[in-house]
């Protein structure tokens, strides 16, 4: 598992040696041991090959009329590898371009018998499709009939010629850059480059890793690429993905990174700057390795690993290894569970064993009191079971002795019936 932080941070071209645009600026954090990708990719860097010779430029003029219906047309269009095209059959022989367009870079239109209905602001669109770029340039076209009144202005967003009714009329579309003129090799002209400042390191000083042209061609410098520390996809001109990738990341490895791409034949110039940071490695978990214990001797599993395999193939007959497993946290809980219950239930047994044997004694004791005819009863006892009231007029404790005496025989009678 790996941290990566991206923060955008400013940084002028100027600063990092020039070499193009900064379009793209970030900060990594990554730990130690991880793989750093560095994302450098451009859409417009993609190579392929113009197989119809360079039918990927067009120029077509566009008008929007003055005059009702204020309509948009198509005046006409033209690419290196076929005629110009004319699309109103009115205007075949009246308008044209030059046929050397694509090899000055003069796209402008002529326009030759001026009428009233050619008012209207004209449009030249420039499309290089290969390098994707589309440009476009404005002009207002008005007529008069006063030879006085013909002038030319800029009324603050475009061009405004005002011409003579019948007369002729250029309106310009110049652009000389290489990218729409003919004999430039594009394939010779698209190269990609990486570069390492480590700290304290000034940008003229910056180390080159690797040099990449759309021919195929490859250049690296130093030993990172040939020890496969970094790389390149090899087909990087086919998805336009430059991207770096560093593995084992070490904390030599800390310093700004990048990544330059040329596109001479577009006129592509960026540049891409990342400051990678390298961390402490993230911490492992610890992971204890089961013991196997063979009859002869304890051994761990990276020594059975180790141990040489005609050492293992010259022993007589096969052996039988066991593997003990450690046991669980819960084993000691369970098993101990287990006693417990085991201790509550002997107790309980036990227990009920004594209450048994107690009452048993009671009602032995019992059973002989009765049938030896003896009892032994206090006069205190059997005032409690005598409901009548006890009479207080005695003369003499003689007579109380009497009476508690036939109490006594009372009851002596009553347990010899029972019996």
């Amino acid at each position: 598992m790996s941290l990566c932080v991206l923060t955008a941070w400013g940084q002028s071209s100027s600063s990092s040696g020039g070499g193009g645009v900064v379009v793209e600026t970030k900060n990594i954090t990554l730990p130690a041991g991880s793989r750093a990708v560095l994302p450098c990719q451009s859409p417009r860097m993609v190579w392929t090959q113009d197989r119809l010779k360079d039918r990927q430029r067009v120029v077509h003029w566009d008008v929007v009329y003055s005059s009702p219906p204020y309509s948009v047309e198509r005046v006409l269009d033209m690419s290196p590898g076929a005629r110009q095209r004319v699309y109103n059959g009115f205007n075949k022989g009246r308008v044209s371009i030059s046929d050397s367009a694509f090899t000055d870079g003069n796209f402008s239109l002529f326009i030759n018998n001026v009428l009233t209905s050619d008012k209207g602001v004209y449009t030249c669109n420039l499309h290089h499709h290969y390098c994707k770029i589309h440009q476009s340039i404005q002009i207002q076209l008005n007529v008069t009939k006063s030879a006085r009144k013909e002038k030319r202005y800029w009324d603050g967003e475009k061009t405004v010629l005002v011409v003579l009714l019948g007369s002729s009329v250029m309106l310009p579309c110049v652009n000389r850059l290489a990218l729409w003129r003919d004999g430039v090799q594009e394939d010779q002209q698209q190269v990609a480059h990486w570069d390492f400042q480590p700290p304290g390191v000034r940008p003229n000083k910056a180390d080159r890793l690797v040099d990449l042209y759309a021919s195929g061609e490859r250049r690296d410098y130093g030993p990172l690429f040939a020890q496969r520390k970094m790389n390149v996809a090899e087909d990087a001109f086919t998805y336009g993905d430059f991207s770096l990738s560093i593995f084992d990341l070490k904390p030599a490895d800390k310093g700004l990174y990048s990544c330059h791409l040329h596109h001479h034949y577009c006129g592509l110039h960026e540049r891409r700057v990342f400051r990678l940071t390298v961390g402490p490695p993230v911490p492992l978990e610890p992971t204890t390795a089961p013991k196997i214990y063979l009859p002869s001797r304890l051994i761990t599993p990276h020594i059975i690993q180790k141990r040489n395999p005609e050492e293992v193939s010259g022993e007589d007959g096969p052996r039988v290894v066991n593997v003990f497993l450690p046991e669980q946290r819960g084993y000691f809980v369970q098993h101990l569970g287990y006693f417990l219950a085991t201790f509550l239930l002997l107790a309980f047994i036990v227990f009920a064993v004594i209450m048994l044997t107690r009452r048993r004694k009671k009602r032995g004791n019992l059973a002989s009191i009765i049938s030896g005819g003896e009892m032994a009863l206090e006069c205190t006892e059997l005032r409690t079971y005598n409901q009548e009231p006890l009479n207080s007029d005695y003369k003499n404790n003689l007579l109380k002795e009497r009476d508690m005496v036939k109490e006594c025989n009372k009851g002596e009678k009553f347990f010899s019936e029972i019996q």
